[in-house]
């Protein structure tokens, strides 16, 4: 069973930076992806950021290009999200998800972290 968990969220200040962290375990994911996504208060679930886990390819929100940067760790199975220049309306908790066939379809979900930006 796969399972996905969170870390690293926390309230910062406008400008500050985080580094959530998501750490992968029970299933092969060499050939998969793996995601971020953002839901805030009152809104629909937001994609983030995708990166492939084969080649470490990666593809970005337009509202966090440049602010933010997936990365991940093949031996510790973890994938990262680096967080510069946060805004509050970045505000919302943040979900990791694996795409175990690379097709776009996110089967497995982490529980989320909160994620506070002040202003």
């Amino acid at each position: 069973q796969v399972q996905l968990v969170e870390s690293g969220g926390g309230l910062v200040q406008a400008g500050g930076s985080l580094r959530l962290s998501c750490a992968a375990s029970g299933g092969t994911f060499s050939r998969s992806a793996m995601g971020w996504f953002r839901q805030a208060p009152g809104k629909g679930r937001e994609f983030v950021a995708r990166i492939r886990w084969s080649d470490g390819g990666t593809y970005y929100a337009d509202s966090v290009k440049g602010r933010f940067t997936i990365s991940r760790d093949s031996v510790k199975n973890t994938v990262y999200l680096q967080m510069n220049s946060l805004k509050p309306e970045d505000t919302a908790v943040y979900y990791c998800a694996a795409d175990p066939r690379e097709n776009g379809a996110y089967g497995y979900w982490g529980q989320g972290t909160q994620v506070t930006v002040s202003s």
